[in-house]
């Protein structure tokens, strides 16, 4: 019993004292060594029950942590900078962003939300950016398809992200230049024989059933993050709804005719007075993608991060918390986004101004939020079929995938009770 006791009270006493101090996870140019696996380290502190804040627009982006030695060596081993700051040194801080005048905020993050990824079994890792800055940040997810997304498994999860897909049934209007190829058609007998399988005559009924459920999803109070094609082909699949946009190679028969005329602007999240690309053999959906409308070298192909109030603007100021407002540009089957497609209710986070081209948006839908960003790989300029993946360990202070990371730990903050 003494044993016992003993025991309890120097638990107690450990985490009064470890309490007493807070890690400090610097993230400016300069002095964070692994800006990619720090987010992984906040991930790992909340999992465990530690409490935690983001220091928006301070340090940039600096996190706040109660100490505890498995968090000290967790940044150790992972190669992550941090400091041990005592807490009267955190309260200074704390009242300097506090102030009227900063351009600043202290946000309290409570919960490690649950990731799915929506992805095809069969992908490769280095297929999708967002998979592979989970993997290497050490951010535990699941990999789920259209199986699970049918069947409700999306109440599982707080955050989602869409693989880049083609939600239009069109198998990434690839057929003009990889038609003939292995991986093209037997990726086709695979789509095919899963939407018969899942109960439906074609693909591009199954994938709107899909997105429907992710719409639904939204709706309902759950964060997406899409990337590339997954983005406008989203939009595209629902604002068709009913209609018939799919030429015969893709599901056995004609398209209807007129169907620009039918679009449906209104059932989409982003994108809207679009034109939709007719041509089967052109690598192209429609009128929002910006890529085979841009002329800029990859030497001057950048995008600049918007500047947004931290204190009333909160979560703008989540998702671009960066240690740099100038971010490279890259490449994908959707590159960025057409100004004029964009509804006004949209915010746009970031954008090539000389091209009036947005490059990383978000917006509400029902309870929920929704956040596209352009391109396929941002250390990758021009990804091709087959090029080798990316090497993330070449690239740990990456702008362009910290991004990314934003959105995974968004929906952790507390929310802010609306003012009345």
């Amino acid at each position: 019993m003494f044993r016992k006791v003993f025991l309890l009270i120097s638990i107690i006493f450990f985490t009064n004292s470890i309490c007493a101090s807070f890690i400090y996870v610097p993230m400016n140019h300069d002095n964070q060594k692994n800006h990619l696996k720090a987010y992984g380290i906040v991930y790992y502190s909340l999992e465990v029950g530690l409490k935690s804040k983001w220091l928006l627009n301070y340090d940039g982006g600096a996190f706040l942590i109660e100490n505890n030695k498995i968090v000290e060596n967790e940044c150790k081993i992972r190669g992550v900078s941090y400091q041990v700051i005592s807490d009267a040194k955190a309260q200074l801080i704390l009242q300097e962003i506090a102030s009227p005048s900063s351009n600043q905020d202290a946000v309290t993050l409570e919960k490690a939300p649950k990731i799915a990824v929506y992805s095809p079994k069969d992908k490769m890792p280095w297929d999708d950016a967002v998979t592979m800055v989970l993997t290497y940040a050490e951010i535990p997810f699941d990999v789920i398809y259209d199986k699970e997304v049918l069947a409700d498994k999306l109440l599982l999860y707080e955050w989602l992200h869409l693989h880049h897909e083609d939600f239009t049934g069109q198998y990434g209007k690839f057929y003009g230049a990889f038609r003939t190829a292995p991986w093209y058609i037997e990726g086709k007998k695979r789509a095919e024989k899963l939407a018969t399988v899942l109960g439906f005559s074609k693909v591009s009924e199954e994938k709107l059933a899909v997105a429907k459920k992710i719409r639904d999803y939204v709706i309902g109070g759950g964060f997406m993050f899409a990337m590339c094609s997954a983005t406008d082909s989203f939009d595209i699949a629902l604002s068709a709804e009913g209609i018939d946009i799919a030429e015969a190679m893709f599901d056995g028969d004609a398209s209807e005719p007129n169907y620009q005329s039918k679009i449906n602007f209104n059932k989409t999240f982003a994108f809207k007075d679009f034109e939709l690309v007719r041509s089967p053999t052109t690598y192209e959906f429609s009128s929002i993608d910006m890529t085979r409308k841009r002329r800029i070298p990859k030497t001057s192909d950048y995008f600049s991060l918007g500047e947004f109030s931290a204190k009333w603007d909160p979560v703008p100021t989540m998702l671009t918390q960066n240690h740099t407002t100038l971010v490279k540009g890259f490449m994908g089957q959707t590159t960025s986004f057409d100004r004029n497609t964009i509804k006004s209710n949209v915010l746009v986070l970031a954008e090539n101004k000389t091209n009036r081209e947005a490059r990383y948006i978000h917006g509400t839908k029902g309870k929920g939020m929704f956040t596209f960003y352009g391109g396929h790989d941002p250390e990758d300029y021009t990804h091709r079929v087959g090029d080798p993946k990316t090497e993330l360990d070449l690239h740990p202070t990456s702008p362009g995938y910290r991004l990314i990371l934003n959105n995974v730990l968004f929906p952790a903050a507390k929310k802010k009770k609306q003012k009345t």
